[in-house]
């Protein structure tokens, strides 16, 4: 079951993204919202009708590059309601989603009606289907029908081995290949459409591990706790990045002179004895 604070801006939200009759909303007299906290709310970018895109700003005749985002720890935190320590302290969530309470970043909206502007968009996360379609359906709108594709852990590479400081955690792995090579048929894009020159992957270094690294940058994670975050807003690090990407004539070149956030897993990193045995493992050679 879905649930979501009952404040004007968060029920525009939900009657424009045509959630159904199962959304639970807040009851405000028990869970009241202060003008200070809807203030933030109407300066971080929430509200925004995101189905509304300038004509006049889209790439028209030109060939988008594709981006391919994530949901959990950059759209969204997502904390489950049985491990307290991944619940933030200082704020509540805007909706929830089965067992996970859900808190969008700041500027969220905002920066997914730039990126449609843009780009190509496709969702691509390691975390089940199941888990990610009422958190795409409350933060995107409208928009979640423009994404090129939404993949969830089934696309990923379930690997044999284990993450690192959790043994009992599967390691999954997001290749690119599967997007270039076209793997899925049902797809509208060709064979070859795209490509090392024109994709970007946001993720994190280890789910990333089999890609070339300048097709990858891994921002730190979203801080759910952190009330002055703009990575994602108007002069945020990576709307400047991307405005830039946008105009590049090659990804990897752009990539490799503009980097931020964390590096590619490679030889110096501390595991790399682990990660190297990985990457022969799940590595093809053509």
């Amino acid at each position: 079951m879905i649930c979501i604070n009952k404040d004007e801006d968060v029920e525009k939200e939900a009657e424009f993204a045509g959630i159904n009759k199962n959304v639970v909303a807040l009851d405000p007299k028990t869970d009241p919202i202060t003008e200070e906290e809807d203030d933030e709310e109407k300066e971080s970018g929430s509200g925004i009708d995101l189905g509304i895109i300038s004509m006049e700003k889209l790439t028209l005749g030109l060939k988008k590059k594709l981006v391919v985002l994530p949901v959990g720890g950059f759209l969204v935190h997502r904390a489950h309601s049985r491990r307290p320590k991944t619940i933030p302290e200082n704020r509540r969530p805007d909706f929830c989603s089965g067992k996970f309470m859900i808190y969008r970043r700041p500027y969220c909206e905002g920066f997914l009606k730039f990126c449609f502007e843009r780009f190509e968009v496709g969702i691509w996360s390691s975390a089940m289907e199941h888990n990610i379609d009422g958190v795409l359906t409350n933060v995107m709108g409208e928009l979640e029908s423009k994404l090129l594709f939404t993949w969830g852990q089934n696309q990923c590479t379930e690997t044999k081995f284990k993450c690192v400081g959790n043994k009992h955690k599967p390691l999954f792995l997001k290749q690119l290949d599967h997007i270039w090579e076209k793997k899925y048929i049902y797809h509208r894009w060709s064979a070859g459409e795209y490509s090392a020159s024109n994709t970007l992957l946001i993720s994190d270094p280890i789910t990333a591990l089999l890609n070339p690294p300048n097709n990858v940058i891994s921002p730190a994670e979203y801080d759910s706790e952190n009330k002055q975050d703009d990575f994602l807003g108007p002069n945020g690090e990576l709307r400047v990045f991307l405005e830039g990407l946008a105009e590049a004539k090659d990804v990897q070149t752009y990539v490799k002179t503009h980097r931020i956030g964390d590096p590619a897993i490679t030889s110096s990193h501390a595991d790399w004895e682990y990660y190297s045995k990985i990457i022969r493992a799940y590595t093809t050679t053509k």
